[in-house]
């Protein structure tokens, strides 16, 4: 029973332990792709999370100022002492409980309120702004690193080929079909082309480094992303890019919200004129000494009037002091200019509202132009691309047209070597062709606020 017991609890270790090993090496072997590098970026951002974190605080201070629109209330502890010469001291004591409510202000706290909302709303989008910078700061670098592993891997190919020529011309130096001077002259070109392979490795290095400490990754992780010269883009005509950035491009939105913004300031400061109304309530209990025996309450109401020219305040309350005494008091204050300058405000605040709407119409017209400009701008890199696809074939079949030529005796073998670096060339050119093709596509999810790489499946659901 023993035996068995402990041969049950090896296995369970043992597939513990494998599970354990299968899991880390699948986590090192995770493939990482445009979307999940970008929110990647965005995750290990210092300056992105101290953008959420005030967001948050201005957030939850807005939440706390609906206290505004609840009474206020104040509790109060004095001691009157006097003492007389002539005639009997007094230690007077007294608990008083206020009772404060705004009744009307002609809706300055809630339009105050919603002015802070909408430059909450406008902090957000500035934050997503920040935010996509990131994204495509990570992209950029992501598809440089794409560019240079293919490149360097072109090259590689190419100075093999320039290996075995060179190799080929040593035999034929000692066979004394070539001279001297044709192995310098191959020395030479693998030579620059060692040289360019080795800059083209350091540079991937710190490209490399860059990205890692961007994501904040101590491996380079693998790239499922790659630029394929023979990948077409999804078709897409003007009138839906146009169409689906009027709904969501995110500069369009951030002129919108600030239009709301600039409606509730005309909208506050042309209610200057508009009285305010506070009600008040009182409950005290004095005395000399303990247990006080004197009560009273009151209540009353309070009318403010205030605009740039003058200001006006009128204040009556009611109360009884138990048991017999009844009191009432009025009080009227008038003050002339209070805040001449303040007259302006209402002005300013509609030429700002003016001024929005024009820029707002103005980021129609500009969307449009560019939503056009994306589209012909990817047309031509697909025709960009078709044609660095052709002249490659174009090139192979040059390069194998060499290669008889060399075998004719028509071309030196240092010719064949220069004709296999000019085809190098060419699949670089293909390369390039392809990225600029994704940073086109890139382009036009930019302008339609998508995450990056589903632009085909976001433009298959419009259309369906």
């Amino acid at each position: 029973m023993k035996n068995f017991f402990a041969a049950a609890l090896y296995f369970s270790l043992y597939f513990l332990l494998n599970f354990f090993i299968i899991a880390s090496v699948t986590a090192q072997e995770r493939e990482l792709g445009y979307e999940e590098a970008g929110r990647l970026a965005a995750s290990v951002s210092a300056e992105l999370r101290a953008s959420r974190a005030m967001l948050a605080l201005r957030e939850g201070s807005w939440a706390l100022s609906i206290r505004a629109f609840l009474p206020g209330l104040s509790f109060t502890v004095s001691e009157d002492d006097r003492l007389s010469l002539i005639s009997a001291d007094s230690f007077i004591k007294t608990y008083s409980i206020n009772v404060e409510q705004l009744l009307f202000d002609g809706g300055r706290t809630r339009t105050a309120r919603s002015i802070e909302r909408t430059e909450l709303v406008l902090l957000s989008a500035e934050l997503k702004r920040h935010e996509s910078a990131v994204i495509e700061a990570a992209l950029v670098l992501y598809r440089q690193i794409i560019f240079s592993r293919m490149i360097i891997a072109i090259r590689e190919e190419a100075l093999v080929s320039l290996y075995e020529q060179q190799r080929i011309l040593l035999e034929e130096l000692r066979l004394g079909l070539v001279i001297a001077l044709d192995i310098v002259h191959a020395d030479i070109t693998v030579r620059e082309a060692e040289l360019e392979l080795q800059a083209m490795k350091i540079q991937l290095d710190e490209q490399e480094s860059q990205f890692m400490e961007m994501l904040g990754l101590e491996e380079m992780p693998v790239l499922a992303e790659q630029a394929d010269i023979y990948r077409s883009p999804p078709q897409v005509d003007e009138e839906t890019i146009h169409r689906s950035a009027l709904i969501r491009n995110p500069d369009l939105k951030r002129l919108i919200h600030s239009i709301m913004q600039k409606e509730a300031e005309a909208k506050f400061s042309s209610r200057n004129f508009l009285p305010t109304i506070q009600a008040t309530g009182n409950y005290s209990v004095s005395g000399q000494q303990y247990p006080l025996n004197r009560q009273s309450w009151s209540i009353g109401l309070a009318i403010n009037f205030a605009s740039p020219w003058f200001g006006a305040g009128i204040a009556g309350n009611a109360g009884w002091e138990v048991p017999y005494d009844r009191t009432a008091r009025v009080q009227t204050s008038i003050s002339p200019l209070p805040d001449p300058v303040s007259a302006m405000s209402s002005r300013q605040a509609r030429l700002a509202l003016i001024l929005e709407r024009e820029n707002y119409q103005l980021a129609l017209e500009r969307l449009g132009r560019e939503a056009a400009l994306a589209v012909h701008n990817l047309h031509l890199c697909e025709q960009r691309r078709v044609l660095a696809v052709e002249t490659l074939k174009l090139g192979a079949e040059r390069y194998r047209l060499s290669e008889v030529l060399l075998s004719l005796g028509r071309i030196t073998r240092i010719e064949l070597m220069e004709e296999r670096l000019q085809y190098a060339s060419k699949e670089v050119s293909a390369i390039e062709a392809a990225i600029a093709l994704l940073e086109a596509e890139r382009h036009l999810e930019r302008l339609i606020d998508l995450p990056p790489g589903i632009l085909e499946r976001f433009l298959e659901t419009t259309i369906n």
